[in-house]
């Protein structure tokens, strides 16, 4: 089950479990699964939504339709058209991102993917988060272009839920992708996602395993 509002927000759940952490504030919707772009040689950063970055270039719009929501906006020469479903058929959400040079110019653009990672029951989360993040553990699979997360189980009998987060081009790419599981190097000291400093690092730091607070990003160079 996922829910998306048109400023990009929202969570995504399976069965009783939250997938990634989300949060309802009546004033502000900056919690949920998200895509940064930046133009490498321009040194420009925004969302393929409005959030976290809050822009929305010079143009934006948000389509829902039946079992499908999509984004449309403009930054200068490059049009971005977002698709978000959810198989019918598979336990899997699916988020593709098109992008479309209308400038005579070659762009070299940065994709990188940010969630936060929970994995428990919504209440268990609420009650202390940073409890509950201590339990997850994170993996890297750099053949598949993904990471592995899973929360230990407490008991032999707990059978304890996975999820992997994949980011899959389509264009060939010249650099392999990187990956960053703990949030607060991905964020930095005192950042959010609105302007998380992982994004000017030249490369994430690859941490995996078991970290104060999970999160799942990837970055790509396309």
């Amino acid at each position: 089950h996922v829910r998306v509002t048109n400023s990009g927000g929202g969570y995504s759940r399976w069965r009783d479990l939250e997938v990634t952490r989300w949060s309802e504030d009546p004033t502000r919707d900056h919690w949920g699964q998200f895509c940064y772009v930046r133009d490498v040689d321009a040194n420009q950063v925004w969302s393929v939504a409005y959030q976290p970055t809050q822009t929305t270039g010079s143009g934006y719009e948000a389509i829902f339709s039946a079992g499908r929501a999509e984004f449309r906006r403009r930054d200068d020469d490059l049009d971005t058209h977002v698709e978000i479903a959810v198989s019918p058929e598979d336990d899997v959400e699916l988020r593709r991102v098109s992008f479309s040079n209308n400038g005579a110019t070659r762009k070299v653009l940065e994709l990188t993917s940010y969630a936060e990672v929970v994995l428990a029951a919504k209440g268990a989360d609420a009650a202390h988060r940073a409890f509950s993040g201590l339990f997850v553990q994170t993996e890297i699979s750099e053949g598949q272009n993904a990471i592995l997360a899973t929360r230990r189980a407490r008991s032999a009998s707990e059978k304890p839920p996975w999820m992997f987060h994949a980011m899959i081009p389509v264009a060939e790419t010249t650099t392999a992708a990187s990956f960053e599981t703990d949030r607060g190097a991905f964020l930095g000291r005192a950042g959010s996602p609105a302007c998380p400093q992982g994004i000017e690092r030249a490369t994430p730091g690859n941490s995996q395993g078991s970290v104060l607070a999970p999160c799942v990003a990837i970055r790509q160079k396309v």
